[in-house]
């Protein structure tokens, strides 16, 4: 573990290892990706629970290859390494986002801040969006869940911290990597081809929002960090032992898809219906539901269909995982 580059670090740790006994945290200046150096370190065999913080990411990677950089103090950014051994891997991405607003709400009670007009919302699979008072949504934060193979994962949990999980479960090493947007900043340079693919179909470009402009307050990296981190971690516990399943009804109420028309990468366009127990996008398409696996496509609101006064604005992609 390195010396403590956050005055926040010692109680970040602990509250952490409360959660999840043995896990250690690192808190560096500057990585190119926290996702890519924990998925390195997996592959030379090192799959203790760990929490890699960086203030600022050369070459953070987001879901469909999507390119992304940080700069110090403009975003909280930072990947879990955990062993784990879930009955099935879907929806974790959905409760990790359910984990990040419930820990951002609770911080801002912390604060004593009453958040702005609007709401904070999840957009199916992995982005955090605040609708502000205006109905304009715009993305906060995003997820990327990565996994590597983990032969001496079981042996680096401590007795106490255990897998509830059946031994015939496969343990794999889960990488969970976060970006929040702490403070308004410029959009990222290179935004990936699937921003001007899901444009071309007519889908809403959707710009960035910032814990800042949602709290009315500038936030602490380390005081954010010191709620969500738990927060993660604990719900990932749950996920484990439970599968989406346990989460699928108190998902509902952050869905910003439910309802919406949007329209897939692929094309097709329906409407949003929610999501099913194993974390799969349900969409009315051509008098069918389909369930759709968050490995297929992309997915956005449509550009040209905002029900109930919701805007979509902005362009490209903000800060979006680790």
């Amino acid at each position: 573990m390195s010396a403590p580059h956050n005055p926040w670090h010692g109680r970040i740790e602990q509250a952490a290892q409360a959660v999840w006994p043995g896990l250690a945290l690192q808190w560096l200046p500057s990585i190119d990706s926290t996702n890519t150096e924990l998925m390195r370190r997996a592959a030379l065999g090192q799959s203790a629970p760990a929490l890699l913080v960086a203030d600022a990411q050369t070459a953070g990677r987001g879901r469909l290859g999507r390119r992304w950089q940080s700069q110090p103090g403009q975003a909280l950014t930072f990947s879990l390494g955990l062993p784990l051994a879930p009955q099935d891997w879907s929806g974790l991405s959905l409760v990790v986002g359910m984990a990040v607003v419930s820990a951002l709400q609770a911080w801002a009670r912390a604060q004593g801040v009453a958040a702005s007009a609007g709401r904070l919302g999840l957009k199916w699979p992995n982005d955090v969006w605040w609708i502000d008072g205006a109905g304009h949504m715009r993305k906060m934060a995003g997820i990327l869940i990565e996994t590597a193979s983990a032969p001496q994962a079981v042996a680096a949990l401590p007795v106490a911290a255990a897998s509830p999980a059946s031994p015939l479960r496969q343990m794999r090493y889960a990488v969970i990597g976060i970006g929040l947007n702490l403070l308004p900043q410029a959009l990222p340079e290179q935004a990936g081809d699937a921003a001007a693919r899901l444009h071309d179909l007519g889908a809403a470009r959707v710009g960035m929002a910032s814990v800042a402009e949602w709290a009315g307050v500038a936030p602490d990296a380390g005081a954010v960090l010191h709620l969500l981190a738990p927060a993660v971690l604990s719900a990932v516990r749950q996920f484990e032992a439970e599968g989406f399943a346990a989460f699928q009804p108190a998902f509902a109420a952050w869905d910003v898809l439910a309802g919406l028309p949007v329209v897939l990468s692929d094309g097709r366009q329906g409407e949003g219906l929610g999501v099913d127990a194993q974390g799969q996008l349900l969409l009315a398409l051509g008098g069918q539901v389909v369930h759709i696996h968050s490995g297929e496509v992309s997915v956005r609101p449509l550009a040209q269909s905002q029900p109930s006064g919701l805007q979509q604005e902005g362009s490209g992609y903000p800060c979006c995982a680790s």
